[in-house]
């Protein structure tokens, strides 16, 4: 594990994998995630010639938490932006929360190297009713769980799409336990606040903020779906080519809102199709 400076002085977690005299990916991960979402896309990465990074967003995982509890949209892309000018004209992948944040990024000019952008199953507009899913899930869980089974139980219930892990320990790597004995995911409570906001509005702060960010990307774009979100809809996925016209649009077949994990394998064969035939 290595650290990067974030901002307000904020240290940010990373997962390295490659050889640093590649090309740099970046791997932001979604809101109540950590750094390993990612499945085996970091290594797949590797393997194809990418100086691969992956890291836990402020808040989450072994990242600063905010000591004001504060977790806005603004420092998330700040940070995002802090590590990407850390790198030579990197590539960028965001799911989620962590597409919200690469896309504020890149199209307010915070990070103007970025080479292209990959927006995981996120779009300046998009569902209320899955966003809330989201957060349910999330909320389920502020309490902890007694055992590493319950914790398996509720994923299973919220991703019936995956078959429910047969050894749970696992999980750990998104889990903390705490001094009670019971599981509690790895991020800060307080970020709930953030995902309070997303059942009225857009945590971008506005749909107009969204939409004009969109539109000021000019490099190499690609919006990867999961084909059974709900959260980025069919008609989702084609209106955002009106705001990014240059953008392509992958679809991942059997895959929900979390589209690495669900998928891996397949969705690692988009990105890298889409990275490699623009490398820098």
């Amino acid at each position: 594990m290595k650290y990067l400076a974030g901002v307000d002085g904020a240290t940010i977690a990373a997962d390295h994998c490659g050889d640093l005299d590649d090309p740099a990916v970046l791997l932001f991960h979604g809101g109540g995630q950590t750094r390993h979402a990612w499945g085996g896309a970091l290594e797949a990465l590797a393997a194809a010639g990418w100086n691969a990074w992956s890291f836990d967003l402020r808040g989450h995982g072994d990242s600063s938490w905010s000591d004001d509890g504060q977790y806005t949209i603004e420092r998330f892309a700040g940070d995002v932006a802090a590590v990407a000018g850390q790198f030579d004209r990197p590539s960028i992948v965001g799911a989620s929360l962590g597409g919200i944040a690469s896309l504020a990024a890149v199209g307010e000019g915070l990070a103007p190297d970025v080479h292209s952008l990959v927006l995981v199953d996120i779009t300046p507009s998009f569902e209320a009713d899955g966003a809330r899913r989201v957060h349910d899930f999330m909320t389920q869980g502020i309490n902890g769980f007694a055992s590493l089974d319950d914790v398996a139980d509720a994923v299973a219930a919220y991703l019936p799409q995956r078959p429910r892990p047969r050894d749970p320990d696992g999980l750990r790597k998104n889990l903390r336990q705490g001094d009670d004995g019971r599981w509690y995911w790895h991020w800060d409570p307080n970020f709930l606040q953030l995902g309070d906001s997303m059942e009225e509005r857009h945590p971008f702060g506005s749909d107009e903020r969204m939409f004009a960010a969109a539109r000021a990307v000019e490099i190499p774009t690609l919006l990867v779906r999961g084909a059974l979100s709900d959260v980025v809809t069919a008609d989702g996925a084609a209106a955002f080519t009106t705001f990014i016209p240059h953008a392509e649009v992958a679809e991942v077949g059997g895959a929900g809102h979390m589209v690495a994990g669900d998928r891996n394998d397949d969705f690692n064969a988009a990105i890298l199709d889409f990275l490699d035939r623009h490398r820098p």
